[in-house]
């Protein structure tokens, strides 16, 4: 009579994943926003983790975690697996169907990437291009994302435009704007992720001027881009992101002074993609629409 032992059970995966971004992030918020999943619901997989293998994994504390002496030999191998974990996936998803999912700034998804898929879907109508955008850039590694777009310091990433910037607005304010000075005067459309960017420019233009920009706030830049299109206010202008309504004579650019910012406009991938499948195809297809 053949004899079927037990199997000792298998440590679940979703409470490997979870303690694995848990050591890597040293947070369990952290680990939740990039699962997808509550902090309660991270907390409550360590916790049946640890019960599992009869070990504590965290030292919880009053201001955070720290990782027992367990967790700290183990984490490498856990973060090696699951970065092969991920990189094998991808490779199935992208072999199975010539799908490509770009992770990208708002305004990057809005104003540069959107004017350029027309073009993309001509020069490569079998791939299927997806965008979602989001304020931070993603470990590629560990969500479904194919290559990511976001404003990086020069030399990280492949770089896809220069970051410069300069004022902006539309035709009918540029009468009255002669000199920087009179920017004390003026409405200044300012978008709330890059608050700096007018001191930065006065700074670089007019190191002397005691200059606040007086005017609304934008959590969107593509509404702050509208708006001064629409004549509200002036706005500083990010190059790659208003070249069109330059273009069209929308916008115009009152000063000829216009500071280049230490970061570009660049595409990464979750690493070097091989030259004939679709990921590669989108990224040689970005760069070589590169200004």
């Amino acid at each position: 009579m053949p004899v079927a032992p037990p199997r000792p059970r298998s440590l679940p995966l979703n409470a490997l994943r979870a303690f694995e971004a848990a050591a890597r992030l040293g947070s369990f918020v952290a680990a939740a926003e990039e699962l997808g999943v509550t902090p309660g619901a991270v907390a409550a997989h360590i916790k049946g983790l640890e019960a599992e293998i009869g070990a504590p994994l965290f030292d919880r504390r009053a201001h955070g975690i720290g990782l027992t002496p367990l967790a700290g030999r183990l984490l490498p191998d856990f973060v090696s697996a699951f970065d092969t974990l991920s990189a094998a996936t991808q490779r199935l998803r992208s072999e199975a169907a010539p799908r490509v999912h770009i992770a990208a700034l708002p305004a990057i998804a809005q104003l540069w990437l959107s004017p350029r898929l027309p073009a993309l879907r001509a020069a490569a109508p079998d791939i299927a291009i997806s965008i979602t955008a989001m304020e931070r850039p993603p470990n590629l590694k560990r969500v479904p994302f194919d290559l990511s777009i976001f404003y990086r310091p020069v030399g990280e990433g492949q770089g896809l435009d220069d970051d410069v910037i300069f004022p902006v607005c539309a035709p009918s304010l540029a009468a009255n704007l002669d000199d920087p000075r009179d920017l004390l005067s003026a409405t200044c459309l300012t978008d709330a992720i890059w608050a700096d960017d007018w001191s930065t420019w006065m700074h670089a233009v007019a190191p002397d001027l005691a200059f606040a920009p007086r005017g609304p706030l934008f959590s969107l830049y593509a509404l702050a881009v509208t708006e001064a299109v629409n004549g509200a206010g002036v706005l500083m202008g990010h190059e790659a992101l208003i070249r069109e309504h330059l273009a069209s004579g929308r916008l115009v650019a009152p000063f000829p002074m216009r500071v280049a910012l230490p970061r570009a406009l660049a595409v990464t991938t979750v690493g070097p993609a091989r030259r004939r499948d679709a990921v590669a195809r989108v990224v040689d297809l970005l760069a070589a629409q590169r200004r």
